[in-house]
């Protein structure tokens, strides 16, 4: 071959190897490019917080819909408890957390009271969360001893209209949905009641049924045994729409008290600048596994009626409830011991 040639040879091998690397560059590339993509929600176990002890309402919610979740997810729901400070450890806890939808919380109506029951939160009540969707509410029932003479909603406002500050009601706590709820029917019914606190539901419900207290205004789960074995006599529950846990009994506002509505509600929240693929495929999660049957029985049993509206719909209810509460403990002067 002569001289001509060989350089002819040279550079065609040149140009050969030239492109072998420019494809395998460009292949490297793309292969990086398909590695560097999002990988799909979730790919690792994710918390659910609790801010409640085990075994309450909000632990038990919490635990239903994380099995459910699990199964749903491929990836394992943890539900981690933090009780404490009315619910404050937990929401705190998740507002700092990463917004990458591996930490949540199993939310309460206490979110919206706590707004303006405290003058000073470690978070901010709206914008420190991104809604994902409700999960579930649960109306109070008031409820009188059987023996009473106060038999409806309307013998219990007259009765208060005839001894102003004398009929008494029983709560959780001050500042619990209990006690709330109390405030609220004595402000639009026009009426004064006489609030009883104590450290969580049972001795105040024993002390009703022993005739030392007139009504109260408690949780599903922690009357209904006494209703059904004829201790407590149901009078109406707090919800605006009549309960398919109680559908017999009607509603505060049918009874008397147009537009009242109070209880307990729970939703999930994350932490705000979660990405929005990741609340949707949240929500989606919710929504499918409250339409589970057993899902539902088990929210049933707690007195609670699935909702699962969307993340907007959940966005804008809870500023509502702020206001609402907001008015109550005011009027009220309901102060954190």
């Amino acid at each position: 071959m002569n001289e001509r040639g060989t350089h002819m040879q040279h550079t065609l091998t040149f140009r050969i190897a030239t492109l072998a690397g420019t494809c395998f560059a460009l292949t490297l590339a793309a292969a990086n490019g398909a590695g560097a993509a999002e990988p799909a929600y979730p790919v690792r176990p994710i918390r659910l917080i609790s801010p409640f002890a085990p075994g309450g309402g909000n632990d038990i919610i919490s635990r239903t819909l994380a099995g459910a979740l699990t199964k749903d997810f491929g990836q394992t729901v943890v539900v981690d408890n933090r009780p404490g400070a009315n619910t404050i450890i937990g929401m705190e806890l998740v507002a700092k957390a990463a917004p990458d939808g591996y930490t949540l919380i199993m939310t309460s109506s206490t979110q919206a009271i706590n707004a303006t029951l405290y003058s000073k939160l470690p978070y901010d009540s709206i914008k420190s969360f991104a809604p994902v969707s409700m999960v579930g509410s649960s109306p109070l029932i008031v409820a009188a001893p059987a023996a009473s003479s106060i038999r409806s909603v309307s013998d219990l406002i007259a009765a208060a209209k005839a001894k102003p500050g004398e009929i008494s009601y029983p709560s959780a706590g001050t500042g619990n949905s209990t006690h709330l709820g109390g405030e609220l029917f004595a402000s639009m019914a026009g009426v004064k009641l006489l609030h009883v606190p104590y450290k969580g539901s049972g001795p105040g419900i024993t002390d009703l049924i022993a005739g030392r207290l007139s009504v109260v205004f408690s949780t599903s789960a922690s009357v209904l045994p006494h209703i059904k074995s004829g201790r407590l006599r149901g009078l109406a529950v707090t919800s605006s729409k009549r309960s398919a846990v109680m559908p017999d009994l009607p509603t505060v506002a049918e009874s008397g008290v147009p537009g009242y509505e109070a209880g307990t509600w729970y939703g999930v929240l994350a932490p705000a600048g979660t990405p929005r693929p990741v609340v949707q495929r949240l929500h989606a999660g919710v929504v499918k596994a409250l339409a589970l049957p057993d899902v539902k029985e088990l929210l049933m049993l707690q007195g609670v009626d699935p909702v699962g509206n969307t993340p907007q719909e959940f966005a804008a209810y809870v500023p509502r409830e702020i206001a609402k509460w907001a008015k109550v403990i005011k009027t009220a002067g309901v102060k954190t011991e």
